[in-house]
């Protein structure tokens, strides 16, 4: 839905697709009939992927179903004059060896870090305050307990203890993120010398353990208890739990109170920008523009980088040997290696050639000959039993001045203040909201007070909306993927939860709803279509400990290498999983490489 400017805004028309994306990333020259690495996927591990081979001499196509590069990491003007980050907002966790590897601020990469970064209001109806409390949150640790006391002193001189417990177990993680994990599969059944190497991978996990010394038990209670044990363990004011706690479920189809929470709080902490560790910040042009500069790289060393090119199946030589790909008009393309930077499903169990009980009635429809059983029976079952629960619902919204929260009024000619920088989090004033909304999605109902986290980035980049006016990005939990009573997400369902999200948001700021000129509202069935992450899982699949590491896709296989000879995983269902990291597409060119020079 989109609706025309007013006042201090004016909306500027646009094309559905406009320039500064489109003539860039269109295929470059011809394709080639054959090259020696295929990634399919043009998301940004696949391109960090692309970028890393292409400079070890590895010649690499990116094949992208999509008109627009980037996957999730994309920016898409869907209301005319308002660019949007349209799945993937913040930029935090990219590996700092990927800026500099391949030279992003160099292929255009800008960045505005916020400071303060976290800003969570009250609502307090009936406590007689004038204006109601709210907690800011930054990198200055005096004023975060100047405003943290508001709630309690205990929580004010508890809170740098804190942050320098958690900074802790992310320097112990870190090394883990840019290694695959120990290759279980060598070590059980490889040669002597394959044993050997899989030994030396076991160095991360190693150095993990010194540093975390003594404490290790307590840290290893962060990644295995409910985040609200954890926290309940440090402070005692609600505000600042809920606020705390909304990293450990964000993007998780889990409570607060549910065992394992601790570590995706943990995921959510452990990046950084500019040197700056635990910074996050918005990417100038959105996040398609991080997309471009990687794939400005890969292309800078010649990479070809394809899109409106969708890959229909990974082909299979007769001696089990991936061979290429074949694209939906048929176009045959050979390749000594396959990267899919697509989720783990979509690669087994759609791109790739199973076993014969699995494809039998597609092949008969098909009137296709029987594969030979390229991928075992036990691993296509456990792809296909992977957790990709989803709560998210993204809402992006174009407005005509910015949110006026009574809380933090804003100022007079609407110029932004520090807290509109801030990822904002609405109905987060306790952790049983947080998880009555999660109960809400268990019962099959979207949640009837969602958790709501509100950025404005035009805040910071003016560049995203014409003058006056602002882009609004909601990344809104818990909504399920099936509704109870047969109910499916149609426009009425849809249109009728955003305005559950509005109404909920004009509680905080009101006159927001009166702003809105237009939206974009995704669903978890929507993220799934659009941007091919089952169940609307912006991870690919669940970031459960089951679903970590050594299992993660499954077990024997998180090394990005897959049962299929030649063929390899490199996005987010990989290792160490989602969020815009670029870990999974360098590890995994890092193996392709070695592979290839073996060949």
């Amino acid at each position: 839905m989109a609706a025309s400017g007013r006042g201090l805004c004016r909306a500027v028309g646009a094309s559905p697709r406009p320039a500064w994306r489109r003539a860039h990333w269109e295929a470059r020259g011809h394709l080639k009939p054959e090259y020696d690495a295929v990634v399919i996927g043009a998301g940004h591990n696949g391109l960090v992927a692309a970028a890393y081979l292409q400079r070890l001499g590895v010649n690499t196509a990116v094949f992208e179903r999509r008109h627009v590069i980037g996957g999730a990491a994309v920016t898409e003007e869907i209301i005319p004059g308002f660019k949007f980050s349209r799945a993937s907002y913040l930029l935090s966790l990219l590996r700092p060896q990927i800026y500099t590897d391949l030279e992003l601020k160099k292929h255009g990469l800008r960045l505005h870090l916020r400071n303060p970064y976290s800003f969570t209001p009250m609502l307090e109806e009936g406590t007689g305050s004038k204006v109601p409390r709210s907690l800011l949150l930054g990198t200055d640790m005096v004023e975060n307990q100047k405003h943290i006391s508001q709630f309690s002193p205990q929580d004010a001189q508890a809170f740098p203890r804190y942050e320098a417990f958690m900074n802790r177990l992310a320097l112990a993680i870190d090394p883990l993120l840019d290694t695959a994990p120990v290759d279980m599969e060598a070590f059980q059944r490889g040669s002597l010398l394959q044993r050997l190497k899989s030994l030396s991978t076991l160095k991360p996990l190693l150095q993990a353990g010194r540093i975390l010394g003594a404490q290790l038990p307590e840290y290893y209670q962060v990644l295995t208890a409910p985040i609200t044990k954890v926290l309940d363990q440090w402070f005692e004011s609600e505000p600042l739990k809920a606020t705390l706690a909304t990293d450990a479920v964000i993007g998780a189809m889990t409570s607060p109170h549910t065992p394992g929470s601790g570590y995706v709080l943990l995921h959510h902490v452990m990046g950084g920008l500019e040197g700056m560790q635990g910074a996050w910040g918005y990417v100038q042009g959105g996040m398609g523009a991080l997309s471009a500069a990687i794939a400005s790289s890969a292309a800078a060393h010649g990479a070809s980088i394809f899109t409106e090119k969708t890959v229909a199946k990974v082909q299979v030589s007769s001696g089990g040997h991936v061979q290429g790909v074949v694209l939906q008009d048929g176009s045959e393309v050979r390749s000594k290696v396959v990267l899919s930077n697509a989720s783990p499903q979509i690669t087994f169990l759609k791109l790739t050639p199973q076993s014969r009980h699995v494809l039998r009635d597609w092949q008969r429809a098909k009137g296709s000959k029987l594969h030979q059983e390229w991928l075992p029976e036990e691993f296509v079952e456990r792809i296909s039993q992977l957790d990709t629960r989803s709560p998210v619902t993204k809402i992006n919204v174009a407005v005509d001045r910015l949110p006026d929260f009574l809380a933090a009024p804003s100022a007079p000619g609407g110029r932004p203040l520090p807290h509109h920088q801030c990822s904002i989090h609405l109905n987060c004033e306790d952790t049983l909201l947080l998880h009555q909304a999660f109960e809400d999605a268990m019962g099959g109902l979207p949640s009837h007070r969602p958790m709501i986290e509100l950025c404005i980035p035009s805040s910071l980049d003016p560049t995203l909306a014409p003058p006056g006016c602002h882009v609004i990005s909601l990344f809104t939990q818990y909504t399920p993927y099936t509704l109870a009573g047969g109910k499916v997400w149609d426009e009425q369902e849809r249109n009728a939860y955003a305005d559950k999200v509005f109404d909920c948001i004009e509680a905080y700021a009101p006159g927001f709803k009166g702003s809105v000129l237009g939206r974009d509202i995704l669903t978890p069935p929507d993220l799934e279509r659009i941007f091919g992450l089952p169940g609307g899982n912006i991870f690919h699949c669940a970031m459960a400990l089951d679903q970590l590491y050594f299992a993660r896709p499954v077990p024997l296989h998180s090394g990005y290498r897959s049962p299929l000879q030649g063929l390899y995983l490199c996005g987010s269902g990989a290792h160490p999983g989602g969020g815009v990291m670029g870990a999974a597409g360098r590890n995994a060119a890092h193996m392709v490489f070695r592979d290839l020079k073996s060949m």
